[in-house]
């Protein structure tokens, strides 16, 4: 009993000390009213001022505005901080029923940072709390539109203006253009000038334009349409002359001059370049929201996708404050950065001159300078219109190029194929290396076949035709002797192999600006048998590579052994080394030369070459896609690397497929003949 007693003052004092500081300060209230608007909790900022400024301001106009106003201007990292007060500070304000605090309000912003000091005064007012309904004195905020920006506390209005950026352009080795800004047609329509037939004119219209007759109501309903006012339908580029006059002759349609993205290769650069599309809402779920907005144009493809961020650029801002006279205050502004543009080392004539040589057929082409390394062209037949892509394509027009069996959409210089005996000049490559071949020592081959014995069953690798004198590397280049390179592929073993496709580049990324397609031995990476091996050697089995990856494998040869680094940027470093000492220069030479007479001698495989006004080198291949051993009705995709023997300022790697029934590789040694031709 006597504890009890001894402790029962101090438990009253402790008991009267808690009533005393149960009642919140207004450092501890405005605290909780900071806290909430760094949470951007607007709704419970507002049930924290005074009754006055909720009487000035409903609570519609508070949120909302704060909502709206953030919203629009992209507001993030908002951080509000306020001076502590002293205690004689506190003291002062429990007595007088009044605080101020000044603070300040620092937040990124679409223009930029903002920041801005301002005060905040509260006062103390009664509010009913609990479940007794009871009234309670709390300290509430006097709020003003100045906590916003400063600039609009009496009155006023905040106002945004966005610049867009230019687009960069992408251009040339000459600075000539593959995707650029240039003017473009945009159709509309005049509502009152329709004449008595309106809805036919619409209809005929939609057809033309690839649109809905139900768009272009939507279109002309629109709040601020008048009768006599243009209304924009859709953007046409020049190149589309015929819609362009079909449309001039309705009533009521007519056009304006609009800035567009053009791409003045059309069809022949359409898988380099690819085109820009309008921000779908599957992109925006990937997308930076503080970039991109459904109102943006983003790269789709090529070129234009992969250089997307440099090409895009940065828009401009300016937020404003306007008060009642319209005068404006400047809060915060952005300069607006025009997106880069980017200079290739794509030659547009060597382009366009390749992928003219098509005519209707389908392959891919790679040209390079082979001593310097760079890209000149990458073509892929056929090709798509860009335009069609960027202004809107028609679900007809779509399911045209879909259901094409020549399949205008697949980029084929960026994929994979095999190369026939293309190849040939890497495995005479690998097999001097190694010493497997020794120049100038013959092999006696009987035949027109062969086969290393029982284990092979009964397949035999077949060349195109036999000699009586024994086969050298020379030889066996001129005439394209698959058996030559099948038994020097067994003699020198698949780790031998391998292992010197692995030193040409193959089964790792090439290392270009432009994503492709690695190369490969097999789809395993690896060759599971001798006859797989014997088959991997000139270009058959399972062995695939890229255009670009074929026609860097031949720089070697032209670079006294060493595999020259590609190039796409003009601003990269040219001649850079890629593989060092592939070959030595004297057997660099002697490839070089066998290539030389590939063209040159009378059972050189690509004499179709012998008409250029200037000596070529180079090698046939024939891909044979056939299902099996006795397919004698197989596809065959036709190879010619080829390049003028003197000059070499241009190396070209082109296939042509389905040339079964055009001559196999020799309809193909005429069109990279053609294309030197011109272009020389």
């Amino acid at each position: 009993m006597k504890k009890i007693a001894l402790l029962f003052p101090f438990l009253l004092l402790f008991l009267i000390t808690a009533c005393s500081n149960d009642e919140t300060t207004p450092q501890e209230r405005f605290n909780e009213y900071v806290n909430h608007w760094n949470n951007q909790e607007f709704s419970d900022m507002y049930n924290m001022i005074t009754t006055e400024s909720a009487e000035t301001y409903p609570t519609e106009e508070f949120v909302d505005r704060y909502q709206t106003i953030y919203g629009d201007l992209n507001i993030s990292n908002l951080q509000v901080t306020f001076e502590q007060l002293s205690d004689e500070e506190m003291e002062a304000a429990m007595d007088n029923g009044t605080a101020q605090f000044p603070f300040t309000v620092e937040m990124e912003s679409i223009a930029g940072p903002i920041s801005f000091d301002y005060e905040a005064t509260l006062t103390k007012e009664e509010e009913t709390s609990g479940e007794d309904g009871e009234a309670e004195e709390n300290w509430f905020v006097k709020w003003d539109p100045g906590f916003i920006f400063p600039e609009i506390q009496d009155s006023g209005e905040i106002g945004l203006q966005i610049t867009e950026p230019k687009r960069g352009e992408i251009l040339d080795r000459n600075r000539m253009p593959l995707a650029i800004n240039d003017t473009v047609h945009e159709v509309g329509i005049i509502p009152e000038n329709l004449g008595d037939n309106p809805e036919q004119v619409k209809q005929e219209v939609a057809d033309l334009i690839g649109m809905s007759v139900e768009e272009i109501d939507n279109s002309l309903n629109q709040d601020w349409v008048q009768p006599n006012m243009f209304v924009p339908l859709k953007k046409l580029p020049p190149s589309d002359e015929d819609t362009i006059n079909q449309l001039s002759e309705l009533s009521g349609v007519t056009f304006n001059d609009a800035t567009g993205r053009v791409y003045p290769l059309g069809e022949a650069a359409s898988h380099l370049t690819g085109y820009i599309s309008q921000v779908t809402a599957e992109d925006l779920e990937e997308l930076d929201e503080e970039k991109y907005d459904g109102d943006d144009m983003i790269g789709q493809r090529g070129l234009e996708s992969l250089f997307e961020e440099r090409l895009k650029g940065e828009e401009g801002a300016v937020i404003t404050a306007v008060n009642e006279s319209d005068e404006e205050t400047v809060i915060a502004e952005k300069e607006v950065e025009n997106g880069e543009n980017i200079v290739t080392t794509i030659d547009a004539d060597v382009q366009e001159t390749i992928y003219e040589s098509y005519d209707d057929n389908a392959g891919t082409a790679a040209a390079i300078h082979p001593k310097t390394g760079e890209t000149l062209a990458l073509v892929s037949s056929p090709g798509f219109v860009p335009d069609d892509f960027l202004y809107g394509i028609s679900q007809s027009k779509y399911d045209e190029l879909q259901n094409d069996p020549q399949q205008p959409t697949l980029n084929r210089f960026s994929a994979t194929f095999s190369p026939g005996s293309a190849i040939k000049p890497v495995t005479a490559a690998i097999g001097l290396n190694n010493g497997s071949i020794v120049p100038g020592e013959g092999m006696e081959i009987n035949g027109l076949t062969w086969s290393n014995g029982e284990g092979w069953g009964d397949y035999e690798v077949r060349r195109v035709s036999e000699t009586d004198s024994p086969v050298d590397v020379t030889d066996a280049l001129i005439r394209s002797d698959n058996i030559y390179f099948a038994k020097k592929a067994v003699e020198m073993g698949t780790e031998e192999f391998v292992n010197g496709m692995q030193q040409f580049g193959f089964g790792e990324d090439l290392p270009f600006e432009y994503p492709m397609t690695s190369s490969s031995v097999s789809s395993s990476g690896s060759i599971d048998d001798e006859v797989q091996l014997a088959n991997t050697s000139y270009g058959q089995g399972e062995i695939e590579v890229s255009a670009l990856h074929l026609a860097l494998t031949y720089t070697p040869i032209l670079n006294e052994g060493n595999m020259l680094k590609p190039t796409l940027l003009a601003d990269e470093e040219n001649g850079q080394i890629w593989k060092e000492e592939l070959i030595t220069s004297d057997e660099a030479t002697l490839i070089h030369d066998a290539l030389h007479d590939v063209v040159n001698a009378p059972d050189g495989t690509a004499k179709g070459a012998q008409d250029a006004e200037f000596p070529i080198a180079g090698k046939t291949g024939t891909a044979e896609l056939k299902l099996s051993a006795e397919d004698e009705d197989g596809e065959e995709n036709g190879w010619f690397v080829g390049y003028p023997s003197e000059d070499q300022d241009i190396l070209i790697a082109m296939m042509v497929e389905n040339t079964q029934d055009s001559g196999g590789s020799g309809y193909t040694v005429e069109k990279v003949t053609d294309v030197l031709t011109e272009i020389k």
